[in-house]
């Protein structure tokens, strides 16, 4: 199937897809109308006749369905072990443990947010590693303080694409690197130098920090976090079973009573481990002739990810079932139901996949948006702000970050040699901003997804909750890449970004709390 151009059409099935989730508050109904509105658009241009147009559009969505979950089958074999993992480890009673020992050191809901910030900051080698792992690990402690699985899912999300973008060893910079250098820049350098001038992914990582040590919520979030408080409802809407299915699978496990915290603590560093020897291992690293970096670099992170938590799994057997913490039916038994809790977040990324794949490979949706900012003539100082709109709009559509500046940087790279070298790295960084911005707030997104389903949370709750956060943090990076474009200055955009934050944040605080109390 090759790709055609539909000119604005293309931006119609995201556009479906997101507003029927945001309407219906149902995200696997809203992917596949979305979906298939795509494929109906792609077969009314390449076929004749209203029959031929029914079954190509059909067998256009079976086609692409099925290329995107083998593409991607490394990553479901991956979730599907991590699912595993998870379970046994919870039913050696070793999440208890870890809970129970964890809540003795934490003694209050900031410092519970606060630590499950800081594993999200530490586990920066992958977003979808991420995602699941520190939510795994840290529920127990935030169920404890009454943190809302909204607000777990947020931090859970703010902390794995923000971090993993500005990490220069992950597999996220080791993409983005690798596009750079195909400009001609240095690839390394290059992303080095845009770090700091990485608005979106910075503000949003102090945003949760502040909101942590903070009761400065507001938003919907803050009506979920308050009923937490009060109630201990820590799920407070329950719209889509699917997203919730894990959860509910984890809460009736019968839990060993001899689980130690090195029953979790062991599986997790060694997940950790592997997945660092696996990349690097994948990337050839191992065969020699290359840097560190430059086999992170050449990784894939589905395989590497699916050795690491096979090997991870293998670790565990051997940590529970000699010791008889758990029995081997019991191991194998938790095998299945770790593969059944995890059936609901495949469905979704599997749609998920499939719309962004309607995009970019049938509907030329990036081209097309691309092509606007080519020809727009531009005002050069505006160049760094209107890049991240473009971008953020663009990941948004099509739930992809890597898509995004995939499809960006060659374009961003070409017309500011051309037109502004000077502000060549600070639009590098804006392209990457908007990436992540737009991939954080999607409703189709894969981290958005894998977020919700690592907290057990609903999944429209936690976009409808998180897409405020993340639309403010936006509005200051935008006003930020405004001052850059006309300043060049990392002192002065910074200035202007961040304490535009804290103060919109103050102010939408007390807006929140008003409106509650009257």
């Amino acid at each position: 199937m090759e790709a055609i151009d539909v000119g604005f059409l293309s931006l119609l099935p995201p556009i479906i897809a997101i507003g029927l989730a945001l309407i219906t508050k149902e995200v696997i109904s809203s992917l596949i109308i979305g979906i298939l509105s795509g494929t109906f658009i792609y077969s009314a241009f390449t076929a004749d006749g209203v029959i031929n147009i029914i079954v190509k559009t059909i067998e256009t969505t079976v086609t692409l369905m099925s290329s995107k979950l083998a593409d991607n089958i490394a990553i479901v074999i991956f979730l599907c072990f991590l699912g595993c993992l998870v379970v046994v480890v919870t039913k050696a009673g070793g999440s208890k443990a870890y809970g129970e020992w964890a809540s003795k050191k934490i003694k209050s809901r900031a410092s519970a947010q606060l630590a499950t910030s800081a594993l999200g900051a530490l586990i920066f080698i992958d977003d979808y590693f991420n995602c699941l792992t520190v939510g795994t690990v840290m529920r127990p402690v935030t169920d404890k303080y009454k943190i809302s699985h909204a607000k777990l899912a947020y931090i859970i999300d703010a902390t794995a694409a923000p971090v993993c973008i500005i990490a220069p060893v992950s597999s996220w910079a080791a993409s983005v690197i690798s596009q750079m250098g195909d400009t001609g820049l240095n690839g390394m350098d290059s992303f080095v130098r845009s770090i700091p001038f990485n608005l979106y992914a910075l503000l949003t990582i102090v945003m949760v920090v502040v909101l942590s040590v903070s009761k400065l919520d507001f938003g919907p979030m803050e009506k979920y976090e308050y009923i937490a408080r009060k109630t201990g409802n820590l799920n407070y809407s329950k719209s889509n079973a699917v997203s919730s299915s894990s959860s509910d699978e984890l809460e009736n496990l019968e839990i060993s009573p001899k689980g130690k915290v090195r029953d979790l603590v062991i599986p997790i560093i060694a997940l950790i481990i592997f997945s660092i020897l696996s990349m690097l291992y994948v990337g050839g690293y191992f065969e020699g002739g290359m840097t560190i970096a430059e086999g992170f670099g050449n990784t894939d992170a589905g395989p590497s990810l699916a050795l690491s938590s096979f090997a991870a799994l293998i670790v565990a057997f051997f940590l529970f079932i000699p010791r008889k913490i758990i029995t081997f039916r019991t191991f194998m038994d938790g095998m299945g139901e770790g593969v059944k809790s995890m059936t609901g977040a495949i469905i979704i990324l599997t749609l998920a996949w499939t719309i962004s794949g309607v995009c970019r490979d049938l509907l030329s949706t990036g081209p097309y948006v691309s092509n606007i900012v080519a020809t727009s003539n531009m005002p050069t100082m505006l160049i760094p702000a209107i890049i991240f709109v473009v971008a953020g709009f663009l990941s948004f559509s099509m739930g992809t970050s890597w898509g995004t500046f995939g499809i960006l940087i060659p374009i961003i790279a070409s017309i500011c040699e051309a037109v502004a070298p000077e502000l060549t790295i600070i639009s590098l960084s804006a392209t990457l901003a908007g990436s992540v911005f737009g991939d954080h707030c999607s409703p189709i997104s894969d981290t958005t997804i894998l977020s919700s389903t690592g907290a057990s949370c609903n999944h429209i709750d936690h976009v409808s909750t998180q897409i405020p956060y993340s639309v403010t943090v936006a509005a200051c990076s935008l006003l930020g890449y405004i001052v850059a474009g006309f300043t060049k200055n990392l002192i002065a955009t910074w200035i202007v970004s961040a304490g535009a934050l804290v103060i919109i944040m103050v102010a939408l605080h007390k807006a929140a709390v008003k409106g509650e109390e009257e």
